[in-house]
């Protein structure tokens, strides 16, 4: 005789909240500015607001508060006879490979670089030495520029260098050229990894000058720590980069280790919940 198996009733289906015109505004402002910052409309002109919002689903009234989010954002403007533009395409720089700012900038328009200071310093600040593993009276090579992109300034980069590494650069077109790769062919190895972060700050008075910003102003505050193949590192950055005109992407894969994987692995034949 078989046996009837029991099985809970599932629970009454919670109507769905009401969402206000502000959250729904604010969605879809999170959907333009992916759109934006993706570089899906090349010409720099967005739809009208009722193509947007039939696209999208939204009324009218909601489009509109989410282009004036990003107004306020300072992504896009309204100008008249025009329609919606974006104030400033974005750069962007993936983060899956180990790249100078200028090499991941290849076919983005001209890159300049102005040198603003490249010299040998006796004495670097302690924890600069001690990111390089050098005693701090070895010195270090300190390089400072200022990229520019198509005529605007894009980032404030402060660079110390390893002595043996960093001055042979000094003879070398820093101008024209990335430090990373003039620091494979003077050294004749290749560099491995990099340890780097990524926060937002507020630009301070002197890099909010030099980056054409107002003071206080949101930037991309990029530390890396650059390693030769070997896994010794010989290239300490800080690089302030205008938020308004980059965006950084990556292609991530779920390991291993990841929670799912753990359990198909623990309990194989069982599906993970």
């Amino acid at each position: 005789m078989a046996t009837s198996i029991h099985r809970p009733p599932h629970p009454p289906r919670q109507p769905r909240p009401r969402q206000s015109r502000a959250e729904r505004a604010r969605q879809i402002a999170d959907v333009l500015r992916h759109q934006i910052t993706s570089g899906r409309f090349p010409d720099g002109i967005l739809p009208a607001e009722a193509t947007l919002g039939e696209r999208l689903g939204a009324t009218r009234n909601a489009v509109r508060e989410a282009l004036g989010l990003l107004r306020s954002e300072g992504l896009i403007t309204r100008r008249q006879g025009v329609g919606t533009l974006i104030v400033m395409p974005k750069y962007g720089h993936g983060m899956d490979r180990l790249a100078g700012l200028a090499e991941a900038l290849t076919g983005y328009g001209t890159i300049r670089n102005e040198v603003r200071a490249a010299h040998f310093v006796d004495a670097p600040p302690s924890v600069i030495a001690e990111r390089l593993e050098l005693p701090r009276t070895a010195g270090a090579v300190y390089i400072e520029r200022l990229r520019w992109s198509d005529g605007l300034p894009l980032s404030l980069d402060t660079t110390y260098l390893a002595p043996d590494i960093g001055r042979p650069l000094l003879e070398c077109d820093l101008a024209g050229r990335d430090i990373f790769a003039l620091i494979e062919e003077t050294s004749g190895d290749l560099l491995g990894h990099a340890d780097i972060s990524v926060h937002a700050v507020n630009a301070g008075p002197d890099a909010a000058a030099l980056l054409g910003i107002p003071s206080g102003a949101a930037v991309f505050a990029v530390e890396r720590l650059t390693r030769m193949q070997g896994g010794r590192p010989v290239d300490a950055e800080s690089i302030q980069i205008r938020a308004d005109r980059m965006a950084f992407h990556a292609n991530l894969h779920r390991g291993v280790g990841s929670a799912a994987n753990q359990f198909r692995m623990a309990h194989p034949g069982r599906p993970s919940r």
